[in-house]
């Protein structure tokens, strides 16, 4: 279990930039974001903590653009002398519901092998997207083979309660969390969870132990036939804690909690895991917090 400081994040995403440089907390070095929603937020949840501001404006998504900025951005960077460490589909929503995502996504990868080879391509998602059988299959295959995409996938709730106040969707928990065991057998994922408090309540004891039992049985889950040669093994490959570091339009309804708060709950999920009669879940998982 890793702990990670805090990193200083300032985003420039409105007003039609599609390719924006960031430090990355979480990825820890300069991040190459891919905002596939230049001229309105569109998301299938509506997060408290969610850091993106309302905004609208005229400048529609250019696949053309994308890659010409994207192009430019590297160029600078590697002028500098600074190493990319990813390039990361998030911006203003949940990148998978865009039309343009599997051909924004062939495009960066095609970018990245021919400039950045060592940096990982990244997908920030809320999960919604795998509802769809063409994205499940295409994110899967993704995932699994040569673009070796790292699928950051969200789990910030193990109850349905929680997860109407975190997310505040429309899409069933259970359909979800149904889907996500699904995917997390046939691809390899990140689990991402975000720890705040709502309302200046944090998580409650039994979501807590929920959210944790629900990590070890996905911990659990393994593809009944081996993966080909070449490919990344399924299942969950880390886990992320994060908090609340960045303002957002609905402060305070979400607050950061106590640094001490994210790592009780890494160090207890960890127990959990080791407390497993599965060798396959003993099996050190990486868990690292970023308060």
């Amino acid at each position: 279990m890793e702990r990670l400081g805090p990193i200083e994040n300032h985003r420039s995403r409105e007003e039609g930039v599609l390719v924006y440089p960031v430090y990355s907390r979480r990825s820890q070095g300069l991040s190459m974001g891919i905002n596939l929603f230049p001229n309105h937020k569109l998301c299938s949840f509506d997060c408290p903590y969610c850091e993106v501001f309302p905004f609208k404006q005229a400048a529609p998504f250019s696949l053309e653009l994308m890659e010409k900025q994207l192009h430019a951005e590297l160029s600078r960077a590697q002028k500098q002398g600074i190493r990319v460490k990813d390039i990361c589909f998030s911006g203003n929503g949940e990148p998978s519901l865009s039309p343009y995502f599997f051909a924004a996504l062939d495009s960066a990868g095609r970018i990245r092998d021919g400039a950045v080879p060592d940096a990982a391509l990244v997908l920030i998602t809320n999960g919604t997207g795998l509802l769809n059988h063409q994205t499940f299959q295409g994110l899967g295959q993704a995932a699994s083979g040569p673009k070796a995409l790292h699928i950051w996938l969200k789990l910030d709730a193990g109850t349905e309660a929680w997860y109407t106040l975190m997310a505040r969707s429309s899409v069933p928990f259970a359909r979800l969390i149904s889907t996500i065991k699904e995917f997390a057998a046939c691809a390899p994922v990140t689990i991402q969870t975000m720890l705040c408090a709502i309302q200046g309540k944090p998580p409650p004891q039994e979501e807590a132990r929920a959210w944790e039992g629900l990590v070890v049985e996905l911990a659990g889950i393994r593809a009944r036939a081996a993966s080909r040669t070449g490919e990344r093994s399924p299942g969950i490959q880390d886990i992320q804690f994060y908090g609340k570091a960045r303002p957002a339009p609905e402060d305070p309804l979400a607050t950061a909690l106590a640094p001490a708060y994210l790592e009780e709950r890494a160090a207890s999920l960890k127990a959990a895991l080791e407390r497993s009669p599965l060798p396959q879940i003993r099996k050190a998982i990486p868990i690292r917090v970023f308060p």
